[in-house]
């Protein structure tokens, strides 16, 4: 968990304003949903490995006696800190549905907590940047979901990333046809391929039981799949994946594909798996070359919704990783164009001062005042640091006249 400088604060919020602004262009509109969750929610089952991660928060009142005669951790804990945003914008939605759009296209950027190693590119607390449709059952929400997120980034002028894309229904109709019948934690090995590497991945799937036959056909499709480069066409799917494999699933990538365009790089990764245990159709996630993790995902999450509503809900969204994708982000596309600096003379008035600050206020300007000082430069260097790009000397009866710093 960090703390950030006014010129960090100020950098994370112009980056953040972009994200708004294009999301909301795409027709998507912000929420906002409580830090806390009942811990019954948070950990049922849907989370993957982050709800193993996840923050408690101890019940009111406990006493000595009650701490003694817990079995677990779970017997003294009622509520958590999310971990995610998918699972508190499913209790926002079950509760809230009556005032909402048939079809509803949530934003959610907010901070999660994780009970991470800290390490480059993971936090115990982060900003995620979520878009969800909630409502839409055709791939119409898959299409709106990762136009939204390439324009985003286009927005942003982060360039050279690539949707890696898949379907749970192919992967479980992959490891079938493999016979690897412990599809479960088939999927958290398979999940884990970037980490430990195919020999890695074959090894604890034998540790597991899997046969000699299942992972001689799984060892040749990961050789064939190290370096995913297929494009989403139906020909090029049905041909990379063991014959009759969800051919529904694989029909509606290509479809998908077809409606996102030819401005978007996508690629077929038939071993993409995404963590989270509620996925039930199309997955996808950023990649950019510069680094050894992606920048956000997501995917289609249907059952997810009716487990607190009890209703099947048709639902979709994707997430973008904040704190990696802010790294990524240039210092010349985030500058504050109105942010200027007035450098005053010692001899004016306070009321000179104010007036002048209040009409340059009046014109949309953010405006610092800055006692001058011999070393001028000291001061400019500052205001760079700061995010600060244009100034001007006040002095009295002469008018402004602004230059830009560097």
């Amino acid at each position: 968990m960090r703390d950030f400088t006014p010129a960090e604060k100020a950098g994370r919020d112009r980056v953040l304003g972009i994200i708004r602004e294009s999301y909301r262009a795409n027709g998507f509109d912000e929420i906002e949903t409580p830090v806390v969750e009942e811990s019954s929610r948070l950990s049922a089952g849907l989370g993957g490995d982050n709800e193993t991660l996840a923050f408690g928060i101890l019940k009111r009142g406990l006493s000595a006696a009650d701490i003694a005669a817990a079995t677990s951790t779970d017997d003294l804990v009622d509520m958590g800190l999310r971990y995610d945003l998918t699972v508190p914008l499913t209790r926002f939605y079950a509760t809230n549905r009556a005032e909402l759009p048939p079809v509803f296209r949530a934003i959610q950027i907010a901070p999660v907590w994780r009970a991470e190693r800290p390490q480059k590119g993971r936090f115990r607390q982060f900003v995620q940047c979520d878009i969800d449709i909630i409502g839409e059952p055709g791939i119409l929400a898959e299409v709106e979901l990762i136009t939204a997120t390439a324009a985003t980034l286009d927005r942003l002028g982060i360039t050279g990333t690539t949707i890696r894309l898949n379907d749970r229904r192919i992967l479980f109709g992959m490891l079938d046809a493999l016979g690897l019948t412990d599809t479960g934690s088939a999927l958290i090995t398979l999940d884990k391929l970037d980490k430990i590497g195919t020999d890695g991945v074959l090894a604890e799937l034998r540790e597991r039981g899997a046969t000699d036959s299942a992972l001689a056909g799984l060892e040749a499709l990961l050789g064939q799949h190290s370096n995913p480069t297929s494009a989403p066409t139906l020909e090029a799917m049905t041909a990379a994946i063991p014959a009759g494999v969800a051919p529904v699933a694989v029909a509606e990538l290509a479809d998908i594909a077809a409606a996102v365009g030819h401005g978007v790089s996508i690629v077929f990764d038939p071993f993409l798996v995404r963590g989270m245990g509620y996925y039930t159709g199309a997955i996808f996630e950023v990649a950019h070359p510069d680094l050894g993790y992606s920048l956000g995902g997501g995917g289609r999450y249907d059952g997810m919704i009716g487990r607190f509503l009890g209703t099947e809900v048709p639902a979709a969204g994707i997430s973008l990783g904040f704190e990696r994708l802010v790294d990524l982000v240039t210092a010349e596309s985030v500058v504050d164009t109105a942010a200027v600096a007035v450098i005053y003379d010692p001899a004016m008035s306070v009321t000179e001062l104010i007036d002048q600050k209040k009409s340059l206020v009046a014109e949309g300007l953010r405006v610092r005042l800055v006692h001058k000082t011999k070393n001028t430069r000291a001061i400019l260097d500052q205001l760079e640091k700061d995010g600060f790009r244009r100034y001007a000397f006040l002095n009295p009866g002469e008018p402004l006249e602004w230059k830009t710093i560097g």
